[in-house]
């Protein structure tokens, strides 16, 4: 599907209502086992942690790795030391399915996120019930409705799931900071333009919260731009370097930075 420049997100969330109303209502089971992604994080924090992304395609760069093995690609993640496995699930503009997630969180014993535009709760039981421990909320598909933003993280966190939530500039970050998120993202790209910049990272840093852990996604593509957020950031999201990976193990190995500053 072609998405208009600027449209991105708007696009996405269009395709995804539709995709919503065709959904059924899971009812929610108990959450799989694993170790809480917070904790971990905060325990691991003098290292910077990878969580590694299971992702065929993208709308910026079409075909990423069609043919991939999804549940080695996990199991090699988990093996490397991923502090957890993201798994994209929408099938329009990532060739994702919610079935990738139920498989690999049956192969691996660490967190998983589903990682959609999620902005139902019939998403959020979904995710649940396929064995996601984490689910992402992306600010910006809440732009004017901070309730429901609300509404959905008691949710998930009624449901025993910890939540990434997802910020691109300070105006998202100050609703992450109101809804008392413990686990923040902030996304390098432009969800309306797709544009990236690492510098979107750097300057969010003065705003952060000791009490919290905090996520650079997107653009970080080997140990130079990840040695740029490791002092501030307690972990990356990493998708496309590693689906590109001749040597796995050795390019997740490298991301993992000794971080000088383990305060966060």
């Amino acid at each position: 599907m072609n998405i208009k420049e600027g449209k991105f997100l708007e696009t996405i969330l269009a395709e995804k209502k539709q995709e919503i109303a065709q959904m059924p209502d899971e009812n929610s089971k108990p959450i799989r086992q694993t170790y809480r992604l917070y904790d971990y994080l905060k325990k691991h924090s003098d290292q910077l942690q990878v969580i590694a992304e299971v992702k065929k395609a993208s709308p910026s760069l079409g075909d990423i790795n069609l043919e991939v093995d999804i549940i080695a690609q996990a199991k090699n993640y988990e093996q490397a030391g991923a502090a957890m496995i993201s798994v994209l699930t929408d099938p329009v503009f990532f060739k994702g399915n919610i079935e990738y997630l139920r498989e690999i969180s049956k192969n691996v014993q660490i967190p998983t996120l589903n990682k959609d535009f999620i902005i139902d709760k019939k998403q959020i039981n979904r995710a649940l019930n396929a064995g996601a421990t984490v689910i992402l909320l992306i600010v910006a598909c809440f732009e004017n409705d901070f309730e429901k933003l609300e509404e959905l993280y008691n949710y998930a966190i009624s449901l025993g799931l910890e939540v990434l939530v997802e910020t691109h500039n300070k105006a998202e970050l100050d609703r992450a900071h109101q809804l008392a998120a413990k686990i923040i993202g902030v996304n390098n790209r432009n969800l309306k333009t797709f544009e990236v910049s690492l510098q979107n990272s750097t300057d969010l840093v003065p705003y952060f919260k000791e009490e919290n852990v905090y996520i650079s996604e997107s653009g970080i593509f080997g140990k130079k731009e990840a040695q740029k957020v490791a002092e501030n950031f307690n972990g990356i999201l990493v998708g496309t370097a590693l689906m590109q990976a001749n040597n796995l193990t050795k390019s997740l190995t490298d991301l993992k930075i000794k971080r000088k500053n383990d305060e966060h």
